[in-house]
């Protein structure tokens, strides 16, 4: 993460330190924007999606806003760093909309599945209802 250290700067830094961290918010708000659009369009449209890795890099991204906010407590965000973080919040919202219907379409999917094998094994052809339970001695 040293390559992103430099927005981390402590609010005692004088003004030329705050100036740094809200450039790099910015920096960080667009990244994350791009990560959540990107994860947001590959969960709904690719099967092969690597939604493991992709949320670990939008968690790690996360992080580091979280970091420069607190190096900038101090300081009064300009308006672009709000709208930012308000266009932010949309994208997220419709990134948890994604995933959500995605953690539901496999739910269902594993439901028909766990439903199909118990059909396949309670066709009466071998069910362990007949065979192998104690007490069960025809």
């Amino acid at each position: 993460m040293s390559d992103h250290a430099d927005f981390m700067q402590s609010p005692n830094e004088g003004e030329q330190g705050a100036g740094t961290a809200l450039m790099n918010l910015s920096v960080i708000i667009g990244r994350i924007e791009e990560t959540v659009e990107a994860e947001t369009a590959a969960i709904r449209t690719d099967v092969n999606f690597d939604i493991k890795a992709s949320n670990a890099r939008k968690s790690r991204y996360l992080y580091e806003l979280s970091r420069a906010a607190t190096g900038i407590a101090s300081t009064i965000l300009p308006e672009e760093h709000r709208a930012g973080i308000i266009r932010l919040r949309e994208k997220l919202a419709a990134n948890e909309e994604a995933i959500r219907a995605h953690l539901n379409a496999v739910s269902e999917v594993a439901a028909l599945m766990q439903d199909a094998i118990q059909r396949a094994e309670a066709d009466g052809t071998y069910s362990a209802d007949e065979f192998g339970r104690p007490g069960n001695h025809a």
